[in-house]
């Protein structure tokens, strides 16, 4: 399917919008985990991360459901099966990516999630049974020593730290997720009733696993008696869900997966700026100890590295899958 240069342009300029919300998302998870340290101490970083999703994902679904009711009609079979595909790969990676920003900055988990743009033209070269060209392989050791940096590998111990890892793990399956959403195989498919479907499967996951997780059935109610904790929420609903996915869903078809990639790494460098003041803030509104994230040299060769690797990996013919 070719797509007209003006709607091309278009969709760029949409998923930028995208990304800037995505970028908002992380000073604004951080912040709802320090509210939960706050009003449940007792409670472990699963039941955080669990009561950090779930409310995003219930209020979501339930919004597009409401504004959305007269045009849905029937979902067709096709409309379930990328729905509940892209909710259980976006699913497990927020699980990891919100777990392991408990244990790293919001700038370095933002540029780590990035590993995907070059997984997705790694993963199309293998798929269509030729070796990646050399350019690609030179993306990819500049992403490893980007991650190396941003991650504080440790060269002693051979390893990464858990928020590290974890996130790294995340972008496997948000590669996932992205290689599914632009599947030509589904072309067909309306946004919202995808969308919705999306939103479902990640509102049961995560509402199944903070009701295993909660220590007490009563603590699943704490949260929403704190009105910092409603506010953050509320804004994560907004720009970081309703917003962001529905851009995503909608707009990134009208392009490739590997261009997609690219753009998709503008959301660390919006993650980083917004973190450079947005914690003083809401810490203030939530009385919490947040405070803002410095620039750093790990922050700014590390993220330049891997962004470097992804604009180099763009300037060539994208890889497509036959």
């Amino acid at each position: 399917m070719t797509v007209p240069r003006t709607e091309h342009r278009q969709a760029i300029v949409m998923l930028l919008f995208a990304n800037l919300f995505w970028g908002l998302s992380f000073p604004l998870i951080k912040s709802i985990q320090y509210t939960h340290q706050l009003l449940l101490p007792a409670s472990d970083n699963w039941f955080n991360t669990a009561m950090t999703l779930a409310p995003r994902f219930l209020i979501g679904v339930a919004v597009l459901l409401v504004l959305c009711r007269k045009q849905l009609g029937g979902f067709t079979a096709g409309e379930w099966r990328q729905g509940l595909v892209i909710g259980v790969s976006s699913s497990l990676g927020m699980l990891f990516q919100i777990d392991g920003l408990q244990y790293t900055s919001a700038s370095v988990s933002a540029f780590l999630t990035q590993f995907y743009a070059i997984l997705i033209p790694v993963y199309l070269a293998l798929r269509i049974r030729r070796a990646p060209p050399a350019v690609i392989w030179a993306s990819c050791l500049l992403v490893l020593a980007g991650v190396a940096i941003l991650g504080r590998f440790d060269f002693h111990s051979m390893r990464l730290g858990r928020g590290e890892l974890e996130t790294l793990l995340a972008s496997v399956f948000f590669m996932w997720q992205i290689l599914t959403v632009e599947d030509k195989g589904y072309v067909a498919n309306r946004v919202m009733p995808v969308t919705i479907v999306m939103f479902a499967v990640e509102a049961v996951a995560f509402t199944v696993m903070a009701l295993c997780t909660a220590p007490q059935i009563a603590d699943l109610l704490v949260p929403w008696t704190s009105l910092p904790w409603l506010g953050f929420t509320l804004l994560l609903t907004l720009f970081s869900t309703l917003g962001s996915f529905t851009i995503m869903n909608k707009w990134q078809p009208k392009i490739t997966a590997t261009e997609a990639g690219l753009i998709y790494c503008f959301e660390p460098i919006f993650g980083s700026i917004m973190a450079l003041f947005l914690p003083a803030i809401f810490s203030v509104w939530a009385g919490v100890s947040y405070a803002n994230e410095p620039v750093t040299w790990p922050l700014l060769v590390g993220g330049g590295l891997i962004t470097l690797a992804n604009v180099i990996i763009q300037l060539r013919p994208p890889v497509k899958a036959s």
